[in-house]
């Protein structure tokens, strides 16, 4: 399937919003590029620039976000970048599945709009094509998707806020 490339010339604006990325160690050089692109394309959008943290692996993004969530109720998204990559075991699966529902959970339990660029990939070069530079990197897309869904939520806030 081909990848498209997402235009940045629209983008919604949204002085002031606080975004955060959560990124696994694992594969750094891929996730540091999809960081860079999406770090740009928020501020382009008014966001003060994301904190970055950094954690093991792609099983500690949910807990993570949940902690950051509990710790700053200003944070409007969550972007979070990994790779999984599948081996000749059923760790991939586990590790896919547990950490895409831990997400799903978390974003419920907080009201946040999380994200998701974590690529499960069966070979590397899947993830770093995903993470190239330019307009195709998965970093691009998750700026534009955090800016439209904060937007978005601005205009719906929730009843007495």
């Amino acid at each position: 399937m081909a990848q498209l490339s997402h235009s940045t010339s629209n983008l919604p604006s949204v002085p002031g919003a606080r975004a955060v990325i959560v990124a696994s160690k694992w594969y750094r050089e891929v996730s540091q590029s999809m960081i860079e692109k999406c770090s740009a394309i928020l501020e382009e959008g008014g966001c003060h620039r994301p904190d970055v943290h950094i954690v093991p692996g792609c099983l500690e993004i949910p807990l993570a976000v949940r902690r950051l969530m509990q710790c700053d109720p200003s944070i409007e998204a969550v972007i979070v970048f990994g790779v999984i990559l599948k081996g000749d075991t059923y760790h991939f699966d586990i590790v896919k599945d547990l950490c895409m529902s831990g997400l799903e959970r978390v974003g419920f339990e907080c009201d946040v709009p999380i994200i998701n660029e974590i690529l499960p990939v069966v070979r590397i070069e899947d993830a770093l094509v995903r993470s190239g530079d330019n307009d195709k990197n998965k970093g691009v897309e998750a700026g534009i998707a955090a800016l439209e869904i904060m937007d978005w939520r601005r205009g719906h806030p929730l009843p007495g806020t």
